[in-house]
């Protein structure tokens, strides 16, 4: 059986990963490319990588236009989403690459998004654990008509320590997470700060003091995971002179009766059955090289006795298993597909 999807903000970068992924879905058969300011242009002259798609003229993100789809994938700007998103059909999947969704908490989102809360998806992030019983989050993905893709910095963030979490392996009021990301996380749209002069050669910390928005998401799965309400992230983001990928430090005091080997035993067997998920043999560590351009993750956990912390590290692709990877891997799920379809490739090396 062939589905037909639709793209909205294909002109971007995550759309275009999308669009990337999607060509070499079997099952799957790209119908509409959409964006707004683009609307009008030739597809291969603003994603000259998508030969097969180069032809393609961007039509505009309206309701006539995205209709009709078994699957709309939204690419767009926090805050553009949940107007398109309920003109759409219960029957169409509607994908939503950006925050409207994320969030339980309207509270949260007001506070940090500064808009009215657009309501709650299922979230995209299969493998994630939902519950101290081990739950995955691919439970409730099955049959979704509605998919949240999760942040970039969170996909990270939480597979690192939510199986710690749920098993009861690190405190959960002193986190502290400092994530390096690519520059392409912060979207196609010209910003001086971005600028190649501006970022190659040095590294630079932005959203610094609890400010950054995907705090209070890491902070919902953790407490999904952990079944507390009571977590506390400090999240500080950096910016890497590298076009993708996100290396993620995370730290948490160990709880007591926790040691090296028992958290180990958590992250093992929380991924043992996970393809996408790989916890890496001892001593050898997470590089963001090694998952360029595949929905692959790398895990590798320490405990640093002397003070008492666990740290894990995880690398992966924002763009791919941050953002399009993560929803095509939803996707095959709502559809009933076997969920690495389309999925297979590997890292791209050196």
């Amino acid at each position: 059986m062939t589905f037909t999807a639709a793209v909205s903000g294909a002109s971007g970068y995550a759309g275009g990963e999308v669009l990337r992924l999607l060509m070499q879905h079997p099952q799957v058969e790209i119908g509409a490319v959409a964006a707004h300011s683009s609307a009008g242009q030739r597809l291969g002259s603003l994603q000259p990588h998508l030969h097969g798609l180069a032809d393609r003229i961007i039509t505009d993100s309206s309701l006539e236009q995205l209709a009709g789809h078994d699957i709309v994938v939204l690419a767009l700007p926090h805050g553009a989403s949940a107007e398109i998103a309920a003109q759409l059909p219960e029957s169409t999947i509607v994908i939503d690459a950006a925050a409207d969704h994320r969030l339980e908490s309207a509270e949260a989102w007001e506070q940090f998004y500064g808009s009215a809360h657009a309501g709650t998806w299922p979230y995209g992030l299969p493998e994630m654990i939902v519950a101290p019983d081990g739950t995955r989050q691919r439970t409730r993905l099955a049959k979704a008509s509605r998919i949240a893709i999760p942040g970039c910095y969170p996909t990270g963030s939480q597979l690192a320590l939510a199986p710690l979490a749920a098993a009861g392996q690190i405190e959960l009021q002193d986190i502290v997470i400092v994530a390096a990301s690519g520059t392409s996380g912060a979207g196609r749209s010209l910003k001086p700060h971005l600028l190649a002069a501006e970022v190659m050669g040095g590294m630079s910390p932005y959203g610094v003091g609890g400010v950054h928005r995907h705090t209070p998401e890491i902070e919902q799965g953790l407490g999904w995971a952990s079944g507390r309400s009571d977590v506390a992230v400090s999240f500080t983001p950096t910016l890497a002179p590298m076009p993708r990928g996100i290396l993620t430090t995370a730290t948490a005091r160990i709880a007591e009766g926790a040691g090296a080997q028992s958290v180990r035993e958590s992250l093992e067997e929380a991924y043992r059955d996970e393809p996408f998920i790989h916890l890496l043999p001892e001593g050898q560590w997470p590089t963001t090289q090694a998952v360029l351009g595949s929905n692959h993750v790398q895990i590798q956990a320490a405990v640093d006795a002397r003070v008492g912390r666990v740290i894990v590290s995880c690398a992966l692709d924002n763009l791919v298993k941050g953002t399009a990877g993560g929803a095509v891997q939803s996707m095959n799920i709502a559809l009933g597909l076997p969920e690495q379809t389309g999925l297979t490739q590997q890292g791209v090396a050196p």
